[in-house]
């Protein structure tokens, strides 16, 4: 199994703690986001891991990963960040894409990898009341995440205009069953560039744009449902949360 970590933004909203270094390294409990990520996927076997980096990218040379470039960072979105990586999307192993701004438990980590399906998103069942802690109106942050047969996932990343509209919240994580990992870049370049996908281009399309996409064109995508044991760095007020919502594992 190999891992993805998309950490090539800047993190604008956490000024100026990204001022002069990734967002992928602010800390949390004295420790880099980053560093925090692989030593989860190293506790769990997984050493084959693979960061894209932009911003700062030199600050994330490190011996126990590979770094990929994605140079035009300033001008595009999470997609193309991930397709930077593409040299090593191959069909021999299972896939795990994260982003880079989030930490996660193992008992995450685990779950995903357990999921057979040829696409499995983690997704937080219990999101509301990580949202009510981070801000006022949970809703106007949160997007539309839709199930059938359990956790067959029809629809993600859409305004919701109703808490209906929300079973779950994607998380950031993703896993591509190996038999499928060759079919994703291949489907991205099949992709017309000059469609808008959710209001962005091509090369600013949203992730869930992205799995939408595939979902609406057959492929399987089901929910890896959990309940916390994660957090997200957006802002600087978020540092204050995560702890309650996630539980270090040092």
């Amino acid at each position: 199994m190999k891992a993805i970590i998309l950490a090539a933004g800047q993190g604008t909203r956490l000024r100026p703690l990204t001022d002069h270094k990734p967002k992928c390294l602010i800390e949390l409990e004295g420790k880099p986001l980053l560093e925090h990520q692989i030593a989860i996927l190293q506790k769990a076997g997984v050493n084959n891991i693979h960061v894209v980096a932009g911003y700062c990218a030199e600050q994330l040379e490190r011996p126990d990963i590979t770094l990929h470039l994605n140079d035009r960072y300033a001008s595009t979105n999470m997609v193309s960040t991930l397709f930077s990586a593409e040299s090593v999307m191959t069909d021999d192993n299972d896939l795990i894409i994260t982003y880079g701004d989030i930490v996660y438990e193992s008992s995450v980590l685990h779950a995903l990898m357990n999921c057979t399906a040829p696409i499995c998103i983690a997704v937080d069942t219990e999101w509301k009341r990580y949202w009510a802690a981070r801000m006022d109106d949970p809703l106007s942050d949160a997007e539309t995440l839709k199930m059938v047969d359990g956790n067959r996932i029809i629809e993600l990343g859409k305004n919701p205009s109703h808490y209906n509209d929300i079973q779950a919240q994607y998380i950031g994580m993703i896993k591509v069953r190996a038999d499928h990992v060759l079919q994703l870049a291949q489907t991205w370049h099949s992709m017309s560039k000059s469609a808008i996908y959710d209001g962005k281009n091509f090369d600013n399309m949203y992730m869930t744009s992205f799995l939408q996409y595939l979902i609406d064109k057959g492929w399987e995508a089901r929910g890896v449902l959990i309940k916390n044991g994660w957090a997200e760095l957006d802002c600087q007020s978020d540092l204050l949360v995560a702890r309650r919502f996630w539980q270090s594992e040092k």
